[in-house]
């Protein structure tokens, strides 16, 4: 029995001696296979959640607290808005953990020598697609939480009004430099 194993699909990366090189970067992104953001992407997302998470359930702790003691309801109203209060919470803490992993596996990009195509969407669903051509320009982000688990956003700025910045996050950083770099306009390319 033979089992294949979808790097993209890994938990860890595999190990690199450094940045790939140019021309074989540029390869190896414009493969036209469609992959999944980096898996430590739903990490990430659970701590920003759970950071989220923590000051949203402070404030309704002190608010359902407040509300409790200087409400002129009987005892039972009293309990009710202390039940919705930690219905509230418990709602919030289950968003925090699994709504991560529910977009993660709605989430894919594609790339090729024309451009990249991204999808994405749990309910409401979006194709985007963004050719070569109308690239104006392309950054990578990381802030300080993506820094720490070797991820960043791929950000690409278009021509146009429509769709004129799009980002995809969840990238690992290498493979997110490695797209903007093939993203770019060619030299002597006729690019707005």
């Amino acid at each position: 029995m033979t089992v294949h194993s979808d790097p993209d699909l890994d938990s860890t990366p595999p190990a690199r001696n450094g940045p790939p090189e140019p021309e074989t970067a540029t390869h190896a992104v414009a493969d036209g296979i469609e992959h999944r953001l980096d898996p430590r992407s739903v990490t990430l997302h659970r701590i920003t959640g759970a950071i989220v998470w923590a000051i949203t359930a402070g404030g309704t702790l002190v608010g359902t607290v407040g509300a409790v003691l200087a409400s002129p309801l009987g005892v039972w109203a009293r309990g009710a808005v202390g039940l919705l209060g930690f219905a509230l919470m418990g709602g919030l803490t289950w968003l925090t953990y699994r709504w991560p992993e529910i977009e993660h596996r709605h989430v894919s990009y594609r790339v090729d020598t024309r451009g990249i195509e991204i999808r994405r969407g749990v309910f409401w669903r979006r194709l985007i697609n963004v050719p070569r051509l109308r690239v104006q320009h392309t950054d990578v982000a990381q802030g300080p939480l993506e820094r720490h688990f070797g991820l960043g956003t791929l950000i690409i700025f278009t021509a146009g009004t429509d769709h004129a910045r799009v980002d995809l996050s969840g990238l690992d950083h290498r493979r997110a430099l490695a797209i903007r770099d093939h993203l770019l306009p060619e030299e002597g390319s006729d690019a707005v």
